[in-house]
């Protein structure tokens, strides 16, 4: 029953970070493509989707790497070691902030990112919203951004895979360097079984 609750508490809080997060992707992206030309509103659409491949990434790292190695770094005192052995402890939720908030949102926020670069494009060419040279180039960037979106992940699946521990040492020490010197906390390291912060 315990662990029933803890996993409520747990879908409920990351139902509610997905909320936030995706309405300020949302904000964000649609201020950003707001007056920009439809060459630099591309690049923001693969920003985005860059974004969530790099935290796919990270998701399946989480869940590939080990614990022991990180032991050891913490025992040579290695900067980041500690948050490393966490992420590694913690690998269900991390992956699943990863891969699924992070991840889903950047996929819904570049499909929707790319029918305004759509838009602005036609738009340019003086052609409107319906007419054949939209519905052509709405398929041809939405296709394109699908293609590098699953053929990026792919690929990184299987980089994650293989280079799983200096991954996510890497990403413990981004969190030691936001801890430390910008003092941002992102994941305990004083607790005997810490959990990703929810806030």
């Amino acid at each position: 029953m315990k662990d029933i609750m803890k996993s409520l508490k747990w879908s409920v809080s990351i139902a509610v970070i997905t909320l936030v997060l995706a309405a300020l992707f949302s904000v964000t992206s649609n201020t950003l493509l707001s007056g920009l030309g439809w060459a630099l509103g591309m690049l923001i659409v693969l920003a985005i989707v860059i974004l969530g491949v790099i935290f796919d990434i990270i998701g399946v790292a989480s869940t590939a790497t080990d614990e022991k190695p990180f032991h050891a770094m913490a025992s040579k005192k290695l900067k980041g070691a500690k948050h490393a052995m966490m992420i590694a402890r913690n690998a269900d939720r991390v992956s699943n902030f990863c891969n699924d908030v992070i991840g889903d949102i950047s996929g819904i926020v570049s499909g929707t990112a790319c029918a305004v670069v759509v838009l602005e494009l036609t738009a340019t060419l003086g052609k409107g919203e319906g007419t054949p040279l939209h519905t052509i180039i709405s398929v041809v960037f939405t296709s394109f951004v699908a293609a590098i979106t699953v053929g990026g992940k792919a690929m990184g699946k299987t980089f994650a895979i293989n280079n799983a521990t200096k991954i996510i040492f890497q990403v413990g020490r981004l969190l030691y360097f936001l801890e430390e010197k910008l003092h941002i906390k992102v994941i305990s390291v004083n607790k005997k079984r810490p959990n990703l912060k929810r806030q």
